[in-house]
């Protein structure tokens, strides 16, 4: 007698608000942390081929820390303008300082599956640079 494991339905997702607080924690760990947390893979129902993650709301994100601070001049990221020669880099540093949040989505999404349902996951993740967020009638006390 064959035992199957029972895939679940979209509909049948249950969705928590989970507040991620990232001061003195280091980027990387904490990253991979939230990366799971999107996409489910800490429910025991998780199906890979449905989005099953929590929303993930991360605050003080101006304060993580980076493991090796010689990260800081030495990581970049590239995006291109669609133009000739519009190659543009921003070093891990300036991310940091100027803006987390783009530096936080940036590296969820590198840890994400790369499809539809990556872009759906990636929208449930919420990034504040401070402690303030606007989703207090979303999290349980």
């Amino acid at each position: 007698m064959k035992k199957f494991t029972e895939s679940v339905k979209a509909s049948e997702v249950t969705r928590d608000w989970v507040v991620v607080d990232a001061e003195g924690k280091v980027f990387g760990r904490l990253m991979t942390e939230i990366a799971t947390l999107l996409r489910g893979k800490h429910k025991p129902y998780y199906t890979p081929n449905v989005d099953c993650g929590d929303y993930v709301i991360v605050i003080n994100a101006s304060k993580a820390k980076i493991s090796k601070m010689a990260k800081l001049d030495a990581k970049e990221y590239h995006r291109h303008t669609g133009y000739f020669g519009g190659v543009k880099t921003e070093k891990l540093g300036d991310l940091l300082e100027n803006n987390p949040e783009k530096l936080f989505k940036l590296s969820a999404r590198g840890m994400l599956p790369k499809t539809k349902l990556g872009k759906d996951m990636l929208r449930k993740l919420k990034v504040y640079a401070g402690s303030e967020h606007p989703h207090t009638a979303q999290v349980k006390a």
